[in-house]
């Protein structure tokens, strides 16, 4: 992807590493993704092979945007990134494993000063600064997404915590003893429930446990999916229409427990259950508000990320990189 540049104005790069692609770009302040491309995660075994293509894959780019004196620095979200350290830390879905001085690396490798943090924080970063949430100073980011992740921005800044982990929303016990996590070994937290993963695992329940007709059991259980939850639902399937109920009951009481936790002016929601709309919209704000005390009801928007779902991994990236000194 390519978008027409002008002057000689400082860029940043954004690097989102996952399990399975790394994406990447180069920004603007303005939030306008300049260049950007992506690669494979999980062809790697070694972390350097992987940091040299990518810096590979980036040259081209920077050669675009007349070389490296333009940019300003890197701002990279990858899972269990530490913004203290600079390192990843055992992150279950990556290819490398222990802790790995991402920072130093990349830092290394391109020679441009270099700020991590993790996926979720970018995120929450990237719609303070382009997004839903611009000129917010107390929100909330959730990702709902094959998990949930989320960043708490209280008094202006993001909440790290002592160690640089806070904010780990999707793993909050809402369920106690509940449903099983298989990542964590934890039973009963939110992610097990609200990702496309949990609604996934609430379907094939349902199913089992009713015997209400409905258009997904003649869907394959390996192919069963949120799309195909969503699907049924706008066909009038009832049993699909009580998956996304449940699933936004779950959601709301949690939303509700992080409202009395920190006070947001707004919660922002991003990723594919989103998609859902008002299937899922509609019954998490019913029961955020009624399980919220009365101070502070009413007082707290639900509101979709306004950014590209293609571009919002790079923004919220690039968006740690604006305040390098």
């Amino acid at each position: 992807m390519a978008t027409a540049i002008s002057g000689m104005e400082q860029l940043a790069i954004g690097i989102d590493i996952g399990g399975t692609g790394t994406k990447f770009g180069i920004v603007d302040r303005e939030g306008n993704v300049l260049f950007s491309s992506e690669m494979s995660t999980r062809g790697y075994k070694e972390i350097n092979d992987f940091i040299i293509d990518l810096h590979k894959n980036l040259q081209p780019l920077i050669d675009n945007i007349g070389g490296i004196g333009r940019i300003k620095g890197i701002g990279v979200g990858a899972p269990n990134g530490n913004f203290y350290t600079g390192t990843i830390e055992y992150a279950p879905n990556l290819p490398w494993k222990g802790v790995i001085p991402l920072a130093k690396i990349i830092q290394d490798e391109f020679k441009l000063p270099v700020v991590l943090t993790n996926d979720a924080n970018a995120a929450a970063l990237g719609e303070m600064k382009y997004g839903a949430a611009k000129d917010m100073k107390d929100f909330i980011m959730i990702t709902l997404g094959t998990g949930v992740g989320s960043g708490i921005v209280a008094n202006g800044s993001l909440i790290y915590g002592h160690d640089g982990f806070a904010g780990e929303l999707g793993h909050v016990i809402v369920i106690p003893d509940g449903r099983y996590h298989e990542g964590t070994g934890k039973k009963g937290s939110l992610e097990s429930y609200a990702s496309a993963t949990g609604v996934r695992l609430t379907t094939i329940e349902f199913l089992e446990n009713s015997e209400t007709p409905s258009l997904l059991r003649a869907v394959p259980r390996d192919q069963l999916d949120s799309k195909k939850v969503y699907d049924a639902a706008m066909a009038g399937d009832q049993l699909a229409k009580e998956i996304f109920e449940f699933t936004g009951k779950i959601l709301g009481l949690a939303l509700a427990n992080f409202v009395m936790f920190s006070s947001p002016s707004a919660i922002v929601l991003f990723g594919g259950l989103t998609k859902a709309g008002d299937l899922i919209l509609k019954p998490t704000r019913e029961s955020m508000e009624a399980n919220l005390i009365q101070v502070f009801q009413n007082k707290v928007k639900i509101l979709v990320s306004h950014l590209k779902e293609a571009d919002a991994a790079i923004l919220g990236a690039s968006a740690l990189a604006w305040d390098i000194q």
